[in-house]
């Protein structure tokens, strides 16, 4: 509880007091039963309620999260020029008043959905691209009242900062910054230079009558049924189209993996007639050696050749029968003792 309040709650009482002790006191009398000192205790509880009736109207206390703006009637523009600052603070009893405002920061929401901002129903704002299309921008400002210029909002908009000035001024910026860019533009590349745009010029406009703007935050863009209707079109086209590039793709590697495996078979048919060719040269040149290796034998040896004859017809053939009038065919070779 503030004490500002226990203040204003003991001079309730002791103008309750007071006012019944009057009474009682007026009854008894008119009935002949005076009361001893009655009198001194009316009195007693009218000053006490008096002066605690005084402080209350003149001691103000004002909560970290506040400013107080001192209405006066004794100054000369009819204010102070400083706000109160946090806690418990003095004003001139029954000609100051002061009024709170806070110094938190608060969010203003324009929405679409009709329990989402500080305006029921929808209070999304509309806007017009730079290429003519219509869209709706929800949309949250997060501010709060400048503290060194408390005084100046108080002098200007009073308690209606929030919807006369935040909000009014964001709408205004808000479809400034919009008709800046192309429909394309808002909802892919740029929205960030977007919201940049924004938060600079709401910013500019707000300080100048004393809110400081903390953030901006574009919840969510709409689009004409119109125009989301177009959009879903062309995006069903371009699945189609990338569909269809996929088929002609996998077509184009399917044949392209036909090919390869073609070029592999006849690289390997090459490989395989060339090994053949390349054994057969080999091997006639071995047959090629070994003939002439024979002939150098026969050359040398006639005989081996009868010798090579014989041994070809029969291995099992020990001896053979001749014509009489055949001679030998090689000379035998002689026999030693």
């Amino acid at each position: 509880m503030r004490i500002t309040d226990l203040i204003a709650g003991l001079a309730a009482f002791f103008w309750l007091a007071t006012i019944g002790l009057t009474i009682f006191i007026t009854i008894q009398s008119a009935r002949n039963r005076i009361i001893k000192n009655g009198r001194t205790f009316v009195i007693v509880a009218l000053i006490f309620a008096i002066i605690l009736t005084t402080l209350s109207a003149g001691l103000v206390f004002i909560e970290p999260q506040e400013r107080g703006v001192v209405i006066s009637a004794i100054a000369p523009n009819g204010y102070r020029e400083t706000a109160l600052q946090p806690g418990l603070r003095w004003i001139v009893p029954f000609v100051e008043r002061v009024e709170l405002y806070p110094i938190s920061r608060q969010t203003y929401t324009m929405s679409i959905a009709s329990f989402e901002g500080q305006i029921q129903g929808d209070d999304s704002i509309t806007a017009r691209t730079a290429d003519g299309q219509e869209i709706f921008v929800d949309a949250s400002v997060i501010y709060q009242i400048n503290p060194k210029k408390v005084v100046d909002v108080h002098i200007f908009w009073q308690d209606r900062y929030s919807s006369d000035l935040v909000r009014a001024q964001s709408r205004g910026v808000i479809r400034d910054a919009v008709s800046q860019f192309n429909v394309e533009q808002v909802i892919s590349d740029k929205r960030f230079e977007l919201v940049g745009y924004i938060n600079e010029k709401l910013g500019v406009k707000l300080e100048e009558n004393g809110i400081t703007v903390v953030d901006f935050v574009l919840r969510n863009i709409t689009f004409s049924t119109e125009y989301a209707a177009s959009v879903e079109q062309k995006q069903i086209a371009e699945q189609q189209a990338k569909q269809a590039k996929l088929v002609v793709e996998q077509k184009i590697q399917e044949a392209q993996q036909v090919i390869e495996t073609a070029k592999g078979d006849s690289q390997a048919a090459v490989i395989a007639a060339q090994g053949r060719a390349e054994a057969r040269i080999i091997e006639a040149k071995a047959e090629a050696d070994a003939l002439n290796l024979i002939q150098g034998a026969i050359v040398n040896n006639p005989e081996l050749l009868t010798y090579q004859y014989i041994t070809k017809l029969s291995p099992n053939i020990s001896a053979m029968l001749l014509p009489s009038e055949s001679p030998f065919v090689f000379q035998l070779p002689e026999q030693t003792p």
